[in-house]
């Protein structure tokens, strides 16, 4: 029989590449990594342990290559088709429905943090009741309806105020939408939220079905998938804040809108056409009854009194006395150790009398569960203080879409006589710059970190996080500055602009910011949950930016209300103008940044602290001697990505 020697260490998972994960960024979702593929004929059960055994599912008979060009060709389309609605949303609220630089901020902000929350719903309602492709195919729908309503409200007369005089300023003369016309935009981009909510945690994790992760064959697919996902959602980007955009600014909005409605229902229908080629995997049931699961459990057994462990965080010995049953299933690819930290939720997995069957299964899932249930919860109940941390880090980040937008309209964005840059372009600035400093950062920059801090990714991962704050503080600073001298410069020559190409510095330092904060977290979550619960993972970058967006408005409501003069955007007294009124250049934009930068500052010092008390999670490595008959010894150490 062979042996199985448990030891648990405290350091973090091997890093994923910082291209695929700046992506993943961007689509708020990236799947569990897949097992490397069992080399040999072991038979249908790889052994862990004594007590842990994962069963490979069969080999897949449909999938693989031949539905990547119906899977693919219906995620292009898609993203071609959302992300090229909502690229230029913000120029499109203040100019076509006349609403105040506020106005337009707020409905954004709210609007993306339902956008953002919708995906914790989808990947619910997916993993427990319908599955991932009727997840994504009635996603779609609500998607083209969303679409094609806000197309419509560019198109008919009757669903947009009239066009205000062109020498006329986007607010003030101009007459203001209806609430009729109001209610139907805002319906057009709950539907986009819908379907964004089942879209987004099910487009990738449903191409991954498509391939066999037990074998060498599927795992190549498996990456080849990533590399082709990955690079066509950059040229979407690309493609989007430049031609789409630019269509929507110079030629007409409708055109702008309607191609990517039209691309949206292409997506939809060559992804109906594959249907009998796909893998439809059933749903395995959500995660959070789990956790739910585990407090119920504990308040159970509130009044019962722990075993004396030795007061070490690791290497608890159960002895029998908590339940730990093995593995089943393949979403959950190695065990974790019972530690003392949170101990109280330790009672969940003590056994006490009558609570096994004769089979050694609970009587009650809701008063015993197993020791890998306690653990997941406690990684979950770890990170939330840093997650914490990353919400106001990325207050900076949504006002690239806002109010940088609203200061690239009121700039010089002319190159060469005849072209004009659409303000809702400016962002690529940032993207550029991750793109560029990704593949150094990668490939030349790491190697060298890790030969003078003997660290795998050359920094750790809150490190990194760190440096990513310290550059949206960084980036909100610069564009006080900037702010700053381009309102002078336009109130002391109003015929003269500033060139647009002076917001480059704070885009630039975005996109570090994006490069650092955002891919650390990313690597972060998935590295310190648990198999298990990555779908939790994915979703807390998710819910990071929906609370963001949440806190933005907030913050932009009270400094319009504190410093405006009974909402009209004048001025409030002599000497305390609105920083935030419609006109900008009457305004004090660069104070508003100076603001957020002073919540980053107090942010970075709660981010320290926390990332200081952080203890990594702790990983079991299986160690076994001669289990196959063409391996001298076999270490497996919690998968990696």
């Amino acid at each position: 029989m062979k042996q199985a020697n448990t030891m648990a260490e405290a350091k973090q998972d091997r890093p994923t590449g910082s291209y695929r994960l700046y992506c993943a960024a961007k689509c708020f979702q990236r799947p569990p990594p897949s097992p490397e593929p069992s080399k040999g004929n072991h038979g249908s059960d790889v052994i862990l342990s004594d007590q842990s055994k994962i069963t490979v599912p069969p080999q897949k008979k449909r999938g693989g290559w031949k539905a990547m060009p119906y899977i693919l060709g219906n995620e292009t389309f898609e993203r071609l088709g959302t992300i090229g609605l909502i690229a230029n949303m913000m120029v499109y609220l203040m100019r076509e429905f006349h609403f105040t630089q506020v106005t337009a901020v707020n409905i954004l902000n709210i609007w993306g943090g339902i956008t953002n929350f919708a995906p914790l719903l989808g990947a619910f309602v997916s993993d427990t009741y319908v599955g991932r492709f009727k997840t994504i195919a009635y996603s779609s729908i609500a998607s083209i309806l969303g679409m094609v309503v806000v197309t419509l409200t560019a198109w008919l007369p009757q669903l947009h105020p009239p066009k205000c005089h062109v020498d006329q300023p986007p607010h003030g003369q101009c007459k203001p939408a209806t609430t009729s016309q109001l209610t139907i935009l805002l319906m057009g981009l709950g539907m986009l939220s819908v379907g964004s909510g089942g879209i987004r945690p099910c487009s990738i994790p449903f191409g991954v079905d498509q391939f066999d992760p037990t074998t060498e064959e599927g795992v190549k697919g498996i990456n080849s998938y990533f590399n082709w996902y990955y690079t066509s959602f950059t040229v979407v980007i690309l493609i989007t804040m430049t031609l789409v955009v630019y269509i929507q600014d110079s030629v007409s909005w409708v055109i702008g809108f309607g191609i990517p409605t039209v691309l949206m229902a292409c997506s939809l229908v060559l992804f109906l056409v594959g249907t009998k080629i796909y893998v439809h995997v059933k749903p395995e049931g959500s995660i959070f009854s789990g956790i739910a699961q585990v407090f119920v459990a504990v308040y159970k057994k509130r009044r019962f009194k722990l075993p004396d462990d030795g007061g070490d965080s690791f290497n608890v010995n159960i002895n029998g006395v908590y339940y730990d049953p093995p593995l089943k299933g393949t979403t959950v690819l190695s065990k974790l150790p019972l530690t003392n930290q949170y101990r109280f939720l330790n009672k969940a997995a003590m056994i006490v009398d009558n609570e096994l069957k004769p089979d050694g299964t609970p009587i009650n899932h809701w008063r015993l569960c197993t020791i890998q249930q306690v653990e997941e919860v406690k990684c979950l109940i770890r990170i939330i203080p840093v997650w914490a941390a990353g919400i106001i880090s990325l207050i900076p980040m949504t006002q690239q879409g806002t109010f940088t937008v609203s200061q690239a309209m009121q700039m010089n964005r002319h190159l060469g006589p005849k072209f004009q840059i659409p303000p809702g372009s400016i962002g690529v600035i940032s993207m550029m710059t991750i793109g560029i400093w990704l593949p150094f950062y990668d490939r030349v920059l790491v190697p060298a970190l890790r030969k003078v801090t003997k660290h795998e990714g050359g920094i750790t991962l809150l490190q990194r996080i760190g440096i990513g704050i310290v550059f949206s503080i960084l980036s909100m600073i610069v564009s006080g500055l900037v702010e700053k001298e381009r309102r002078d410069a336009a109130n002391l020559n109003p015929h003269v602009q500033m060139s647009v190409m002076w917001l480059a510095p704070q885009l630039i330092l975005m996109g570090f910011c994006e490069a650092f904060n955002i891919i650390g977290q990313i690597e972060f979550f998935n590295s310190q949950f648990p198999d298990h619960m990555r779908s939790i993972a994915n979703s807390l970058l998710s819910m990071s930016f929906a609370f963001t967006s949440y806190i933005n408005t907030l913050v932009v409501s009270t400094v319009h209300s504190v410093t405006g003069s009974s909402g009209h955007g004048g001025t409030q007294g002599q000497g305390h103008p609105d920083w935030l009124t419609n006109d900008i250049n009457a305004g004090r934009l660069d104070y508003f940044y100076y603001l957020i930068a002073g919540m980053g500052v107090f942010n970075l010092f709660y981010f320290l602290y926390c990332a200081n008390r952080y203890r990594y999670k702790a990983r079991v490595q299986y160690l076994e001697k001669k289990p196959y008959p063409h391996h001298d010894d076999l270490e497996l150490d919690s998968i990696k990505p």
